[in-house]
């Protein structure tokens, strides 16, 4: 299981790839290392509350989304949940589902 910096760090690394940001730009916007930023997204250092206030702002998000670690699901579970999808679907929508996976993977 991960510990909360871990969590926290690869959620602030989700966001900022998400938002096209580069850790030295977000370093450069936070005003603090590189090495810090990477140490931080790693797990590796847990942020102060005034740096954490800094990310929220830089990266423009409520402070709620940085603590929001649910959302991924493990791949076991997604195949579960896509099986549930498909078992209650009508041929129509297999076919959907079919053309869009097919249009996704070329």
């Amino acid at each position: 299981m991960s510990s909360l910096k871990e969590k926290l760090g690869a959620r602030i690394q989700e966001i900022r790839k998400s938002k096209k940001i580069t850790q030295e730009k977000l370093a450069e916007m936070i005003d603090i290392d590189i090495p810090n930023i990477s140490n931080i997204e790693r797990g590796k250092r847990f942020v102060s509350s005034n740096t954490l206030e800094k990310i929220i702002y830089a990266l423009n998000v409520e402070p709620q989304d940085l603590f929001d670690f649910g959302h991924k699901k493990s791949r076991e579970e997604l195949i579960t949940l896509i099986n549930q999808i498909i078992k209650n679907s009508t041929d129509k929508d297999l076919e959907y589902y079919y053309r869009m996976m097919k249009l996704y993977n070329e």
